[in-house]
């Protein structure tokens, strides 16, 4: 090859493989010729040469830097037009062509079926400058939800943002603080193995290692295997795609790597190609995020009949001619799937291509009335189909994260499925964000029993902890207590971390613990002599302890109503009721009875008051209420809150179980009015001590109904229904 092809082949791939080929020429032909060359002769050969070097890339570049080739799919359009190109992944593995650029590229040899097929495709479409506006049912990474970069781009499908907080919370939910992550080194795993380890730090799980491969990397991903070899944590989160996973699973097969608990992504995690024999040793038991399966009506259908019709007309016996056989000929092994419909439930995407085409079709809609442009109008889309989802873009062009948390089961046939055991929905609290049916589930190595993964354990009883020098925080161990100190405690006392806890709004649970220990105190200020301080605290310590617990109920009722009866399309509610609003709502309503108490106290307060309108025989010492609105506004407002939250558990009763403490709210508040209903006639015709005695008896009921009926079930399932589940199995062993 001569010295001006390389140079001008060069520059169609690298600048900077240009400049050091001329450089070194440079150099030789300098260096060769120093002995004979005068110094000006020299910077004047060097001058001509340089420039003459200069030259070449740019002829070089305007013969060579074109198009090689013609478009494969030639179009008709004229100005005007709107075509609409659509790409869909057909097959799943290829055999990749050589990289060396020593000849022109063959194409990709596809040899079974779903990606990088596709981009032959994009770029088909970026030449024909059809790509302006994007719209995906299946491009899931979080990179495309910068709306600087790609202003015009809209999916049907949630971007990984969420997945990759998903996965850490689902690790979170099983205890599991020790754990390994392997992902694709690609945008689509990097981004997401970024969030979930951001997210991870966050909730205190700690990362064995993390670590990436790609496809053509064979060297790495034996580091990969290795490292798994070698790791303690028994649970791996794996966010790669399905060509990985594939290269992952033969090579863990070979090693004879099993035990892990695998949690994937909805890359691999529903891929009927990965399920074998053998790699279901390696497989078996994962969890993972998927998303939901749809039926579309009609759809089965027009697969095995009016698809197979129009894209392969030789499926009709019709064709007489010998053109028509041997262009039949080549589809005869298709063919034989033509009433093969058994995967057309597996088409999880099939409802985001669905909702696409219809996304579409209502901006064009806009388009054709005048009203604005394609991407204005898809930006106000809001439309509900067929099978009952709503269809709308939020702020960075992306759909509503909703996933089906699905296991890998074998069952008693010896047939594999991917059972669905919970679910996963982004549009409500962290806290709530799951729903998982944990008797369900079948473990890695198919066990029953929840598998363990810690860097170290609990210490026993006599022991403390000494963290590790240079290891997280998870990895400690367990010194004796020292001279004149003891633990007799194992670390997992206040179980905050228990899914009953997490599920039930933990943080407003611990509030309405520390308001009914006031409200019993409260009664304490009935007890003694009257004084002017102790009249005006008693009623306004019982106004405001009882307004707090009751705003604390209100709060829990509205939030799981909202979670589970938000349902208008384009709005996401739990956005205005998180952990700040509810945190601001208890104050509101408990400000409201402050501002009462303080208008009580300043227009007319209680005062101690000499009774002896009953025994003339006796003197009553006891607080008159001042100004009895004052004190009716108090006990009105209480009771206020309890009526709306009483209908609020209500209508929440029936909602999940795993998120129904709506009953024992319910039930609890029963009690409470109750309670105060028959203070009301028993305060007003009960004279002079007695009317204390019934205060008392009413507040102390009233919060024992709460405490009891609250509290008594969970304390239940966290102490009583554990140490069943131990006994049962230690009896087993």
């Amino acid at each position: 090859m001569k010295c001006c092809e390389v140079i001008g082949y060069v520059h169609n791939h690298s600048s900077i493989l240009i400049t050091s080929i001329k450089m070194q020429i440079l150099y030789q032909v300098i260096y060769i010729w120093q002995p004979q060359l005068s110094l000006m002769f020299r910077m004047l050969l060097f001058l001509y040469i340089f420039l003459f070097f200069h030259q070449l890339p740019t002829k070089a570049g305007n013969t060579l830097c074109r198009m090689m080739g013609d478009p494969k799919y030639p179009l008709l359009s004229k100005d005007g037009e709107i075509i609409i190109g659509a790409l869909f992944a057909i097959r799943s593995k290829e055999t990749l062509p050589s990289f060396e650029f020593a000849q022109k590229p063959q194409a990709l040899s596809c040899s079974r079926f779903v990606v990088l097929k596709a981009l032959d495709q994009i770029m088909f479409l970026k030449q024909t400058d059809i790509l302006n506006e994007n719209i995906s049912h299946s491009a899931s990474c979080e990179c495309l939800s910068n709306r600087k970069d790609y202003p015009s781009f809209f999916r049907t499908i949630a971007s990984d943002y969420h997945q990759g907080r998903a996965l850490a919370y689902i690790v979170k939910h099983f205890g599991w603080s020790w754990v390994g992550a392997v992902n694709s080194d690609n945008d689509y795993g990097n981004n997401v193995m970024s969030i979930f380890l951001n997210t991870a730090q966050k909730e205190e799980i700690c990362v064995e290692y993390s670590v990436k491969f790609y496809r053509t990397e064979p060297e790495k991903l034996k580091k990969v295997v290795e490292t798994i070899k070698k790791s303690t944590a028994k649970v791996i989160v794996a966010f790669v795609s399905l060509i990985e996973m594939d290269l992952l699973t033969e090579q863990l097969n070979i090693q004879n790597i099993t035990g892990f608990q695998l949690i994937g992504g909805e890359g691999w995690i529903t891929a009927k190609s990965l399920i074998t024999p053998n790699s279901f040793l390696v497989l078996g038991g994962s969890l993972g995020f998927a998303f939901r399966k749809i039926n579309i009506e009609g759809f089965s259908d027009y697969v095995i009949k009016s698809f197979w019709d129009t894209a392969f007309p030789c499926s009709k016996t019709e064709g007489n001619s010998s053109q028509d056989t041997l262009i039949c000929s080549r589809y005869q092994d298709l063919l034989t799937l033509k009433n093969y419909n058994e995967d057309v439930p597996e088409q999880r995407y099939a409802s985001n291509v669905y909702k696409a085409v219809y996304a579409v079709a209502h901006s064009l809609h806009s388009l054709l009335n005048c009203k604005e442009q394609v991407v204005e109008a898809l930006k106000k889309v809001n439309f509900t189909v067929k099978f009952g989802d709503h269809v709308w873009f939020d702020s960075t062009g992306g759909a509503v994260a909703h996933y089906e948390v699905v296991n890998w089961q074998q069952d008693s046939n010896r047939s594999f499925q991917f059972k669905p055991v919970g679910y996963f929905d982004a549009s409500l609290p962290p806290d709530q964000s799951f729903m998982l049916k944990t008797e369900n589930i079948i473990w890695a190595g198919g066990q029953l029993e929840k598998p363990r993964s810690v860097c170290s354990e609990s210490c026993p009883p006599g022991t403390r902890k000494a963290a590790q020098k240079g290891r997280p925080v998870c990895c400690y161990d367990c010194i004796p207590c020292a001279e004149g100190e003891i633990s007799n405690e194992t670390g997992n006392l206040h179980k905050k971390e228990t899914p009953i806890v997490k599920a039930n709004n933990s943080e407003l649970s611990f509030l309405l613990l520390f308001s009914l220990p006031l409200c019993f105190l409260c009664s304490l200020t009935f007890i003694g002599r009257p004084t002017e301080w102790s009249c005006m605290l008693r009623h306004t310590a019982f106004g405001i302890t009882f307004g707090l617990c009751i705003s604390c109920v209100l709060g829990k009722t509205i939030v799981v109503l909202m979670a589970f009866k938000a349902t208008l399309p384009g709005i996401n509610v739990m956005k205005w009721f998180g952990p700040a609003q509810q945190r601001l709502s208890v104050l509101a309503f408990t400000l409201i009875q402050v501002l009462i108490c303080l208008l009580w106290l300043t227009i007319s307060p209680p005062f101690p008051h000499k009774n002896i309108k009953y025994y003339k025989e006796k003197i009553i010492l006891e607080c008159s209420l001042g100004s009895t609105l004052g004190f009716w506004a108090v006990l009105g407002y209480v009771g206020l809150l309890a009526v709306l939250c009483f209908i609020f558990a209500f209508l929440a009763r029936t909602l999940p179980d795993n998120f129904n403490e709506a009953k024992f709210i319910t039930f609890s508040l029963l009690i409470f009015c109750a309670v105060w209903i028959t203070f009301i006639p028993a305060y007003v015709s009960s004279p002079g001590k007695f009317t204390v005695a019934v205060e008392i008896f009413a507040i102390l009921a009233s919060s024992f109904g709460l405490l009891f009926c609250i509290f008594a079930p969970k304390c239940y399932i966290i102490l009583l229904i554990k140490k069943k589940k131990k006994k049962k199995k230690k009896a087993i062993q």
